[in-house]
């Protein structure tokens, strides 16, 4: 019988992975096996700083006593109850989101990733209008499987599995007018980031994001903001849509808000029809144990008031990049605890020194280091992280 993972050391956890993994992700050369807030640690007992975060899904932070308590009690009563069958803990995360949305959010769709919030999200405007067609920026990122891939961007995502969904179109980001020329009465839907993560931390204007909004409301067509990765507190404000007082009509969520377990979901305006039973659904979405642990991340974040963290943080962590005269560094941007540092050079060997150096960052794009801490990250931890960044960039590149 195997022994447990927690039992292997560094290169048998590699090895065992290499096997059998399906060759999909770059493995990095660390083996993580435990986490506590804003640190992981690896198979050999050394220990980082997370500026990670599971890609943005642990605002909460990782293994927070809260949490952990929830699903503990959670799975010893209840796992799984489909949708069919009303539950306790689906109905409370339910009513708690409706309760913490943007004006006008009235219902909510529960499954289990951003990607699936964006396929149900596009599948709901598609009803609501009677229309087909879907407008996205450039350098969007909404997902990997074939309608929410339609929508995302970037050529090396989507070529390999042409021909798409039909009825997609792209325009620049941050450029109303293009936006203007190209909405009319065969579009369902907007659906844009209001900051892009993966193409490099690129925040959108208040001007643009509330000209999309009354674009649509003119044209007839909704407007969907994805807030898989800046949701929950990450930039600042419960949502990003939040700095600029958007009311979409169709939110897509995921990543913290199963605060740390798979979900995802779509919080439905009043501008959204009711939708037919029966045209959509989702196995596992709402599950009681995801509830159970999302309903604690949401006491968490409100009660140790992350958002509010979230700015105060931000802002010194950019304060203290730009501050530095780091000649590699060609711009400093972000929104709260959501930051990119544009590079004149490949993010990859930078990614490299820094996990050497005990900090865990990612990158946006090729040449962008992104830093997504957990929201309960410690000032002092933030600065151990900082330290290093500045101390690598201050370095001649290699």
């Amino acid at each position: 019988m195997m022994q447990p993972a927690a039992g292997l050391d560094t290169q048998a956890i590699q090895e065992l992975e290499f096997r059998f993994t399906s060759g999909l992700y770059r493995k990095r050369p660390v083996s993580i096996v435990r986490g506590q807030g804003a640190r992981l640690w690896d198979a050999e007992g050394r220990e980082y700083v997370d500026c990670i975060a599971g890609h943005g899904a642990a605002n909460v932070g990782h293994c927070h006593p809260d949490v952990v308590a929830a699903i503990q009690a959670q799975a010893a009563r209840l796992t799984l109850c489909p949708e069919s069958l009303p539950n306790d803990q689906r109905g409370m995360l339910q009513e708690r989101l409706v309760g913490v949305a943007p004006p006008g959010i009235e219902r909510v769709f529960l499954c289990n990733s951003g990607t699936e919030a964006n396929e149900a999200a596009i599948k709901f405007a598609r009803v609501a209008t009677g229309r087909t067609g879907i407008v996205a920026a450039m350098r969007s990122f909404h997902g990997r499987t074939m309608g929410a891939l339609s929508a995302t961007w970037e050529p090396k995502y989507r070529e390999p599995f042409e021909p798409l969904v039909p009825g997609f179109r792209h325009v620049p980001f941050n450029n109303l007018a293009a936006l203007e020329s190209i909405v009319d009465d065969s579009t369902a839907a907007v659906l844009l980031e209001a900051v892009q993560g993966e193409s490099g931390v690129r925040p959108g204007t208040a001007e643009y994001l509330q000209g999309a909004e009354a674009l649509c409301r003119e044209r007839g067509a909704m407007f969907v903001l994805d807030e898989v990765q800046t949701g929950f507190g990450r930039t600042g404000r419960m949502w990003a849509g939040d700095h600029c007082d958007l009311q979409p009509d169709l939110v897509s969520i995921a990543k913290s808000l199963g605060g740390g377990l798979p979900m995802g979901g779509v919080l439905i305006g009043e501008r959204v029809a009711a939708l037919p039973s029966g045209s959509h659904g989702c196995t596992f979405g709402g599950n009681p144990l995801a509830a159970a642990s999302a309903l604690a991340g949401l006491d968490v974040l409100e009660r140790e008031g992350l958002a509010e963290r979230a700015a105060k943080l931000g802002a010194h962590a950019m304060e203290r990049l730009r501050a530095e005269a780091l000649p590699r560094v060609r711009e400093v941007r972000g929104l709260g605890l959501m930051i990119g540092v544009e590079l004149d050079e490949k993010v990859d060997p930078l990614l490299q020194a820094l996990l050497e150096n005990g900090v865990l960052a990612l990158p946006a794009g090729p040449k962008v280091l992104r830093l997504l801490p957990p929201l309960v990250i410690a000032e002092a931890e933030l600065d151990r992280a900082l330290d290093v960044v500045i101390r690598l960039l201050r370095e001649p590149s290699a």
